[in-house]
């Protein structure tokens, strides 16, 4: 489950938090967008462990919530694919050297609670857990990853300064062009896995 903290934070998500390590209050900016990011994540996540919990209690079989954890997957898969081209970073980025903290938490709660791929994989994620008869604070490890990473551009640039200043636009560049392919690897692993569990 901890891979799938990648396909959360690939694509405008980590973008969103180099670009913002570059604002005016960035140290704030970084929080606040963290902040927002665990909250969305922790609200799907519930939803979802709490829904598939419910089900299950009114007789729906694990063969059917593994059929609707594979058919998210492979919707994010399809999603992740089929937006590939669109390499170019959105232009409100643009506007985020001049964030506030209010913005950044509200686009941070938004990216990792709205986004296709994120409210996808958070759902999976929840599914996943209640299924296998895990407890709900089994996530938050995959949380935690997340944040982390998430955080990454901001405690790079709190350890290294003007290194991370050269070294984070090459990193921007680079996921930006390969995010897509990071994604798609972790999601078909999870895809086998539960298609595996749905034929056992």
């Amino acid at each position: 489950m901890l891979p799938m903290a990648i396909v959360m934070i690939a694509g405008p998500q980590i973008l969103s938090a180099i670009f913002l390590v570059t604002s005016d209050n960035w140290r704030r900016n970084s929080i606040a967008y963290v902040a927002g990011a665990s909250l969305s994540i922790t609200a799907i996540v519930t939803i979802a462990f709490f829904v598939s919990s419910g089900a299950s209690d009114q007789g729906a079989s694990h063969k059917a919530i593994y059929i609707v954890i594979l058919a998210l997957l492979v919707f994010a898969a399809w999603h992740v694919f089929a937006t590939r081209k669109e390499s170019e970073p959105p232009k409100w980025m643009g506007r985020l050297q001049t964030a506030t903290p209010g913005l950044s938490f509200k686009l941070g709660f938004l990216l990792l609670g709205v986004f296709p791929t994120d409210i996808l994989t958070s759902f999976a994620v929840g599914s996943y857990l209640s299924s296998h008869g895990d407890p709900w604070w089994h996530f938050l490890p995959f949380l935690g990853l997340t944040l982390l990473l998430l955080a990454s551009p901001a405690i790079a640039a709190l350890a290294f300064g003007k290194r991370a200043q050269a070294f984070l636009p090459k990193a921007r560049d680079w996921m930006n062009d390969n995010s897509w392919v990071v994604s798609e690897v972790v999601i078909v692993f999870f895809i086998a896995l539960t298609a595996n569990s749905l034929a056992g």
